[in-house]
């Protein structure tokens, strides 16, 4: 049975730290940022230790196995945006409309 991990980032910093993660995953591993790896032979197997972290579709692209959760869009928009916006599942980035502006109260009580 293989392995699976799941990695979810919260916030402004987990959402800037996943995405750094995710660029050094692809990097080791000789993924491009649209998520294929050209040097893969074993399309469809689960053979590769980077299977683990990343999800492979029937097409060959790898897609990372993370949830991206953030109340402001903007760092949201800038993985959507960035160098990578093509390895990320649209449905794997979660974002609101307004942030909490730095009070817990009022993220935990209204906006969150």
């Amino acid at each position: 049975m293989p392995r699976e991990i799941i990695t979810i980032h919260v916030g402004q910093c987990g959402l800037q730290v996943g995405a750094d993660c995710w660029e050094l995953f692809c990097l080791e591993h000789g993924i491009q940022p649209d998520g294929m790896n050209p040097g893969d032979t074993s399309v469809g197997s689960c053979e590769d230790a980077y299977n683990t972290f990343f999800s492979e579709s029937s097409a060959g692209k790898n897609v990372p196995r993370c949830v991206m959760i953030d109340l402001e869009p903007t760092v949201a928009d800038e993985i959507r945006t960035g160098q990578f916006r093509n390895l990320f599942s649209p449905s794997s980035l979660i974002s609101g409309k307004e942030d909490a502006a730095n009070n817990f109260a009022r993220g935990h009580y209204t906006v969150g």
